[in-house]
């Protein structure tokens, strides 16, 4: 098939349907009365014809399109996909459509992609964390539609927000760690800060572990590459600076399983040993040879809960502006109990 250059129009939808193109129009823009034949036939035409129409042109008398932007840090992180899962879920039932930025983690990069995103003028913007530049945060707060930030509630928002307290995550998983009897503990993570929800966790972990008169004693951090590689090679490291660690807390479930087949092959009794715990409840990793103490961080429901306020406020309905989630430690075959 070769592709036509030629932009379509109304007038070719109005030819190949054999109505008039305010026929068309309102019967693309779903107003106004038009017979079920009718309609019909225009959008049997317009699909035919691989029309597809141009949403900028009515959004200038409206200054808004049907686009909610969703900024990310990023799409090979398991965590987003599923928040986003969430969104969809929620937005397929509305003429709202999710357009995805993503930022590495960046704040410059945040800041360049909300700009290209608010230039469209959408319905309303979801994006991650609390953290912003002074830049960013302007933008949102002169943008006079709903922003809803996502995955923490440990700050102030701009607009909305649905997370959970990634403090209250740390100190829930410290709690557990002590109680189950362990002393010598490690934490192994991203790189912080441009990771601000690890940070929290690890600031809520520290601070319950120092009120028992415990200090961390091992950390070891990492960018980039395979989390499952990173976990394996740091989790050496340590062991080979500190063999008496007894606990390793890991910022997120991937480096934690990469972790725990390191201690597997090397034949060290986990959680006897040595205990272990990530953060995030990765599905993925059900498939272990030993299931990893984690716990979840809520994200579909995130998700879910942050485009169900973007309807709403777009229907000028009255919703609850902030929500904070209560994700559960979920102990597996890596942490003991007593």
């Amino acid at each position: 098939m070769t592709q036509n250059n030629r932009s379509l129009t109304l007038r070719d939808v109005s030819e190949a349907s054999g109505v008039s193109e305010m026929t068309v129009s309102r019967v693309l823009r779903n107003r106004g009365d038009v017979s079920a034949t009718t309609r019909e036939k225009v959008l049997s035409a317009a699909k035919e014809l691989g029309y597809v129409p141009n949403k900028i042109a009515g959004a200038l008398a409206s200054q808004r399109v049907n686009l909610v932007a969703v900024i990310i840090p990023s799409l090979s992180n398991m965590v987003f996909p599923e928040v986003l899962a969430g969104v969809s879920q929620v937005l397929e039932d509305t003429e709202l459509q999710p357009v995805v930025g993503v930022t590495d983690y960046l704040p410059e990069k945040e800041e360049k992609v909300l700009y290209e995103m608010l230039s469209w003028r959408p319905s309303g913007v979801i994006i991650a964390g609390l953290e912003h530049t002074e830049a960013a945060r302007a933008m949102m707060n002169a943008s006079g539609i709903p922003v809803v930030e996502i995955m923490d509630a440990d700050g102030e928002a701009v607009d909305a927000m649905v997370g959970i307290s990634h403090r209250r995550a740390g100190r829930v998983m410290a709690a557990s760690i002590l109680e189950a009897g362990y002393k010598k503990i490690a934490f192994l993570g991203t790189k912080m800060p441009l990771d601000h929800r690890a940070r929290k966790r690890f600031e809520g972990f520290t601070e319950t572990l120092a009120k028992s008169g415990i200090e961390v004693a091992e950390r070891e951090f990492y960018s980039g590459g395979s989390a499952l590689a990173k976990g394996r090679e740091m989790t050496q490291a340590v062991l080979e600076r500190s063999p008496d660690i007894d606990f390793i807390y890991y910022s997120n479930d991937m480096i934690g399983a990469g972790g725990l087949l390191y201690l597997m092959e090397k034949g060290i009794d986990v959680p006897g040993q040595i205990g272990l715990a990530g953060f995030n409840g990765v599905e993925l990793l059900q498939g272990l040879p030993r299931r990893l103490a984690t716990m979840d961080a809520c994200r579909r429901e995130i998700g879910v809960k942050a485009a169900e306020i973007i309807a709403a406020s777009v229907n000028d309905n009255v919703t609850e502006k902030s929500v904070t989630l209560t994700p559960k430690i979920s102990f597996g075959d890596t942490l003991l109990r007593k």
